[in-house]
């Protein structure tokens, strides 16, 4: 699609249903744009098997027993846009400036294709210039070498192997530091905060099989049709058996609605599709908290009536009792809390909350599926915390069927936490790394996400390498970000493609073109496999085998062992080359340091569905401090960490189905029936109507955060919308430049894009 192309915008509704004719289509348009070879088709059908290579978009698990095309809509894109055949060679950069690339779009920066040569950015020119590796080694080590340790920040994305991942985490604090950034901190560190204080461990205690045994499955903020499509198999299964799915979403998102499945020749030819929600809750941006609560006050109120009238008892006192501490408190704060609070705060009438708590409480199995519409809040970690709540009032951890499932994003940002990625020395065994390698280990915990924002603008952070991502157009604070990135004095890039955080230069700056995952890695051993975590802690190895984009392109493990060896002084214990020439050996590495998950790792890297790392809350094992798991009574009923005011908004930023985070792989998002165009302001009629505005006028969205600072986002369309009142929707991540860096999640530091405070302007 080209730039005229996206001046031109049509918005209508959209009647279809997810999958269907409208995934076949999407990917008959995408498929030849990128112009792909035949080995594209031969490797779509490698795709999550196996012997196959993982997706390298979301998170969702590859099946033991996989269907004949396991991947869908946006994983076809992903990979089609990872082995497009269009190219963004050294000749490219000399005939155009970082200046006149600032202009273009993200789509257009990314479609121009894959990266073929290290380039090195010319000041003089404002241009990338292409160098040798060498060059680029030394460059980078002579400045990272004359810094400060704690002054450099080593941020990672979630695409990144365990292999690179471990790698390069072991790098950082042998250099010094614990400035480890990765994705998680921007949508589910709040998970990791709030699992870990509840029930030990910091991640969902459900598998793939927990979906044959469910008889209820409760979703909070999580657009499945766009982030995880593949799901939808697993839904659809649970609603042919009869599984109630009860729905809480600002929008009415269609994959939670309708589904008709790609690889069902009936369901195909007769246009036939399956219900997902039984109920559809739309609860206000931030009012999920209240809405738990509501669903919770029933449960004890009937509760307390059936022990009136000596009748068998809603909670599971027997799993309470021996398994909990705190729920006295909770069920006060419970019964405290007024219906008319609870009604406000949640945007949803006593009666449906009623429904779905009937729904809960005659249910012998439960899982609460939930994504960043509850972790990217102020009080996301309540949310969190709140989920676990509902779930132990009726002991539904640790059976089958039963617990919390977050679905991650990307498809590595779990596993990069297992194997040492985080800036919490609590999270990392460092006594054994400082054995095993023979090096003292910082003990400082290290920057996140928010506090390297806040040390790139405010010139502590002196130079930034990046394993992928694309982080200048992630975070929040946009404006100063990319006013002060061009202070650091490095930035260094490793990445397939060209994005807009590549555009900002600091004083010195390198960008590194890498391999991706379905690229065939050749390395002195010969073919290379690489492994990845789902976000079911299973481990599931992954082999590519496309030609690659360039001759020239390095590895990621590779690129961080010549970082490392220009960076660390020789260590005996840690030889790089050999673990890049065989990456067996960096999977030995890792399970010397994490012998209890990733024991005969090698032997076990190809196992059909993965193999389980393990989770002790899912054995009913509880690793908190009173070796129970642990209730929690919310500081209050909104999530939003903001008042409501005249004039003020809830802003929700919201991804369409041509997107994977940043990458934009086109304007058409389909099931909100928008084309041609990514700036748009999804309204409810009412607020339309009492702000004087009508369909298609264009307005301005100002930051309503009250700390005197201007922030604008300008030309968006306002489009009538089935958006509750109060709240607006708006795509990510063209409104970052909205949300303050100090908007954030309380404890987890994710930013809280899911409830922003804005008003509308002209």
């Amino acid at each position: 699609m080209s730039k005229q192309d996206s001046d031109k915008p049509v918005i209508a509704p959209f009647t279809g249903p997810a999958g269907g004719w409208g995934s076949v289509r999407s990917l008959a348009e995408i498929l030849p744009r990128e112009k792909i070879k035949p080995e594209t088709l031969r490797e779509l059908g490698r795709q999550n098997k196996p012997d196959g290579f993982m997706c390298v978009s979301c998170a969702w698990p590859k099946p033991a027993d996989h269907h004949p095309f396991e991947f869908c809509e946006e994983g076809a894109k992903a990979t089609a846009w990872e082995l497009t055949t269009l190219r963004s060679t050294p000749d490219f950069f000399a005939e155009h400036s970082l200046s006149d690339l600032r202009r273009w779009s993200d789509y257009e920066l990314e479609q121009h294709g894959r990266l073929t040569h290290p380039l090195r950015y010319d000041e003089a020119s404002d241009r990338y210039q292409a160098c040798s590796w060498e060059e680029a080694f030394e460059g980078i080590g002579a400045v990272l070498r004359s810094l400060d340790p704690k002054s450099v920040v080593f941020y990672s994305s979630g695409r990144a192997s365990l292999e690179a991942s471990y790698m390069y985490a072991l790098m950082a604090r042998m250099f010094g530091n614990q400035n480890l950034p990765d994705s998680s901190n921007m949508c589910h560190e709040s998970t990791s905060v709030g699992l870990k204080a509840a029930i030990g461990v910091p991640v969902g205690t459900t598998r793939l099989e927990d979906f044959q045994h469910c008889d209820a499955i409760l979703f909070f903020g999580q657009n499945v049709g766009s982030n995880a499509p593949r799901m939808l198999h697993d839904l659809r299964a649970c609603r042919k058996r009869g599984v109630e799915i009860i729905t809480f979403n600002p929008l009415k998102e269609r994959g939670l609605e309708r589904f008709t499945d790609p690889q069902n020749p009936i369901e195909m030819t007769t246009l036939g599709e399956t219900a997902i929600s039984t109920q559809y809750h739309q609860v206000k941006a931030g009012g999920d908290l209240a809405a738990m609560m509501g669903i919770a006050k029933y449960l004890v109120e009937w509760d307390d009536a059936a022990r009136d009238a000596r009748e068998p008892p809603v909670l599971d006192h027997d799993f309470i009792g021996q398994h909990t501490t705190g729920f006295p408190e909770l069920a006060a704060a419970i019964r405290s809390a007024s219906w008319e609070d609870i009604e406000h705060q949640s945007g949803l009438a006593k009666r449906d909350l009623e429904d779905a708590a009937r729904v809960y409480a005659r249910s012998k199995a439960v899982m609460i599926v939930y994504g960043m519409g509850l972790t990217q809040h102020v009080k996301g970690v309540e949310n969190v915390r709140m989920v676990v709540n509902l779930l132990l009032m009726r002991g539904n951890i640790g059976k089958a069927g039963a617990g919390p499932t977050p679905v991650r994003g990307h498809s590595n940002v779990q596993g990069q936490r297992t194997v040492g990625i985080t800036e919490k020395t609590e999270l990392v065994p460092v006594e054994k790394l400082e054995a095993q390698y023979g090096f003292t280990a910082p003990r400082a915990k290290g920057l996140d996400t928010v506090e390297s924002c806040r040390g790139v603008i405010d010139g502590s952070v002196k130079a930034f390498v990046a394993l992928g991502g694309n982080f200048l157009r992630a975070v929040p604070e946009t404006g100063p970000m990319e006013a002060s990135w061009t202070n650091l004095d490095l930035s260094v890039q490793i990445a397939t493609k060209l994005n807009r955080n590549h555009l900002f230069p600091g004083k010195a700056t390198y960008l590194l073109p890498c391999l991706g995952r379905i690229e065939e890695d050749v390395q002195a051993t010969g073919p290379q496999a690489v492994s990845v975590e789902d976000s079911t802690s299973c481990i599931h190895g992954s082999r590519g085998k496309a030609t690659p984009a360039s001759p020239h392109l390095l590895s990621e493990p590779a690129i961080v062992a010549e970082l490392a060896k220009q960076i660390l002084p020789l260590n005996p214990k840690v030889d790089w080359d050999v673990w890049v020439a065989d990456y067996s050996r960096i999977r030995d590495a890792i399970e010397q340091t994490y012998p209890e998950v990733f024991q005969d790792f090698n032997e076990r890297l190809f196992t059909p569905g993965g193999f389980w790392k393990g989770n002790k809350a899912s054995e009913r094992i509880w690793q908190t401090p009173t070796k129970k798991a642990e209730f929690l009574v919310p500081s209050g009923l909104s999530a939003t960490g903001f008042a409501d005011l005249p004039g003020r908004y809830r802003l929700v930023t919201l991804r369409s189905n041509d997107q994977f985070n940043t990458t934009i792989y086109g304007y058409h998002d389909r099931f909100r029936g928008v084309k041609g165009t990514r700036d748009v302001l999804f309204m409810n009629a009412e607020d339309m109507a009492q702000a004087g505005l009508s369909e298609g006028q264009h307005v301005a969205l100002e930051s309503d955060a009250g700390d005197g600072r201007v922030r604008r986002k300008e030309g968006l369309i306002v489009t009538c919308y089935d958006i509750p009142r109060g709240c607006l929707g708006a795509y990510y991540p063209e409104c970052n430049v909205l949300i303050p860096v100090e908007h954030h999640a309380e404890q987890s530091h994710v930013p809280a894009a899911k409830s922003v405070p804005v008003r509308i302007a002209f």
